[in-house]
């Protein structure tokens, strides 16, 4: 048994079929095959139900598995360990950040680490902010920034920013005349939110409940900020987001208003709890949890 059949039988699990799986990890069909049929029969072991059409993992394959996945990482966590050790200037760091963060955040972030750390790559994956928990989880990228709360015990956290939540309405709305609203005026409205993957589709809902006492009706879900702002902007609806965000709406289109009662919008760094974290990795956590940094990104 060698890493490359581990790393094969992986990939067969995760994109959930032979044929998938050598596309995406550019080798032949047969020669994936082979990998993982040579693996059972060093194992002893059927990995796969082949009496269903689906791809089933047997009982047994799901342990091993699982016991592939921490013997790749660990491996992983080796290489890593090494070039810390030669004091290697340079690496790439998988950074997840949802989609709002990395339009408000992100670039300056790019900017200010490459500075400082020119030799080490941020590669940003942007998925919803529940998906970068999961994505952390499994060790597929290296560090986030989230909404919190997060589960304490799977995750590092360090807290990052705090803003306030403000209420983004366009120009000729019957609201633009107030300086403050409380969410109870909103009962009538229709609402532009992030899809359902995202965390600020369920904190906007859980405001408008509880603040409110209303269950908001949506009109429109996007998984893209500017569409938000834009349909906002068009009157198909009313819109919530963070101050970051609301600074850089145009406001000859869309009136950004005060919300009473409305909770801070916390972010936080996290990282998978118990893993070991590369120079780089380490680079950057220190270079986020800069006091001057963060305020510097709350700025205009």
């Amino acid at each position: 048994m060698d890493l490359n059949e581990l790393k094969h039988f992986i990939a067969v699990v995760e994109y959930q079929g032979f044929s998938r799986a050598a596309a995406n990890i550019f080798i032949s069909q047969p020669t994936l095959s082979k990998s993982v049929k040579k693996l059972e029969e060093e194992l002893a072991v059927v990995l796969f139900e082949r009496s269903t059409r689906k791809l089933i993992l047997t009982d047994v394959g799901e342990i091993i598995y699982k016991q592939a996945l921490k013997i790749i990482d660990s491996t992983k966590e080796l290489q890593t360990s090494l070039e810390d050790f030669l004091k290697v200037p340079s690496g790439k760091i998988k950074f997840g950040v949802p989609p709002l963060i990395g339009a408000t955040f992100f670039p300056k972030i790019a900017k200010g680490f490459h500075e400082l750390n020119p030799k080490i790559l941020l590669e940003l994956v942007e998925p919803g902010a529940k998906k970068v928990e999961r994505l952390i989880e499994r060790g597929k990228i290296d560090v986030g920034i989230v909404v919190l709360p997060v589960d304490e015990e799977k995750f590092s956290i360090t807290p990052f920013i705090e803003e306030k939540f403000q209420l983004l309405v366009p120009v000729n709305h019957p609201l633009t005349n107030q300086t403050e609203v409380d969410f109870s005026l909103l009962k009538e409205e229709d609402f532009i939110l992030f899809t359902t993957e995202f965390s600020l589709h369920h904190l906007i809902i859980d405001l408008c409940e509880q603040r409110g006492g209303f269950h908001p009706k949506v009109a429109y879900e996007t998984s893209q900020w500017d569409v938000i702002t834009g349909l906002t902007a068009e009157g198909i609806g009313i819109s919530i987001l963070p101050e970051s965000a609301t600074k850089k709406v145009d406001s000859s289109l869309i009136q950004t208003i005060d919300l009473k009662t409305s909770p801070m919008w916390r972010l936080g760094i996290i990282t998978k709890k118990d893993r070991y974290l590369s120079l780089a990795v380490r680079s950057l956590l220190e270079f986020l949890q800069g006091r001057a940094y963060q305020k510097q990104l709350t700025q205009k």
